[in-house]
């Protein structure tokens, strides 16, 4: 399997994030939407990974499995949240041996019980280091356009992220709805001599409501007459429209102003990918 910096670098690349589902049914929702995107000629996919490391087993398994029988590799998210060095040494050694060369880095969400966070390394740029020192595996970590929520300020944000970047492969970004936002993003980070790729996360506006609760935990902007919209909708086929058209019209400006790849988060669903790949002529 390639590496994603091999993929970058051969051209743009197409790539979409699941999450580990939780009951037999969102395993066949998983299975078919895996099929449904076959045609697309995936570069890659990413599986998620729970708050303060929960579903890390469900994650090894999907991971493993798409890599062992789909011709794109997938990549883990793994987090510093939940875990002492030992485990995380010991799940990276587990994704060598079976054949994993990507992984995301991440620092984590805190547990969804509100249980205090746990672990040996508290920061992203940590568990990078790990994985440096564990195999030879490309390493993604992410970023936020309008600045981390747990920034002191954007100086401060842009200095950490290209530090972060610098010793990474690669960046996915967290979502937006203003392509400005990934664009200033990008001019700052050069600014600061910062060249790493960095994907555009891409979120259609499938759920307002989710999206809504995930803008506000991240401090993101949220477009509120785009869910308007949406919401306003009369049936499944003039949302899926609304949905689709707004989703194209962010990827085409990003595409016209040069970006190296287009990463959905499709919530393991195809069909607005699916829909939004067609229109932009990217099957």
């Amino acid at each position: 399997m390639a590496t994603i910096p091999e993929l970058l670098r051969a051209g743009r690349t197409l790539s979409v994030e699941f999450f580990p589902p939780k009951t037999p049914e969102g395993h066949a929702q998983l299975d078919a939407t895996l099929r449904a995107f076959e045609p697309l000629h995936l570069s890659f996919v990413s599986v998620t990974y729970g708050a303060g490391g929960t579903n890390r087993d469900v994650t090894r398994e999907i991971v493993v499995g798409i890599n062992d029988a789909w011709p794109f590799p997938a990549m883990p998210h793994l987090t510093c949240i939940g875990h002492s060095r030992v485990e995380l040494e010991a799940m990276l050694d587990d994704y060598v041996a079976a054949g994993i060369d990507n992984v995301l880095a991440l620092a984590g969400d805190p547990p969804a019980d509100g249980s205090p966070a746990e672990g040996d390394f508290t920061y992203a740029s940590e568990l990078v280091d790990l994985v440096r020192a564990r195999g030879d595996m490309a390493i993604g970590v992410a970023a936020f356009p309008e600045v981390h929520p747990r920034s002191a300020d954007r100086a401060e944000d842009r200095r950490h992220l290209a530090a972060k970047l610098a010793a990474a492969d690669f960046g996915i970004t967290q979502f937006f709805f203003d392509p400005d936002d990934y664009l200033v993003m990008i001019d700052e980070l050069a600014a600061l001599g910062c060249h790493t790729p960095v994907l555009p996360g891409i979120m259609p506006m499938t759920n307002p409501t989710s999206i809504r609760r995930f803008a506000a935990m991240n401090d993101a902007a949220f477009p509120e007459e785009l869910a308007a919209k949406v919401e306003a909708a009369v049936d499944g086929a003039e949302r899926l429209r609304i949905v689709v058209d707004s989703t194209v019209e962010l990827c085409q400006e990003l595409l016209d102003r040069g970006v190296p790849g287009l990463h959905f988060y499709c919530l393991n669903r195809p069909e607005v990918t699916l829909g939004v790949v067609e229109a932009l002529g990217l099957r």
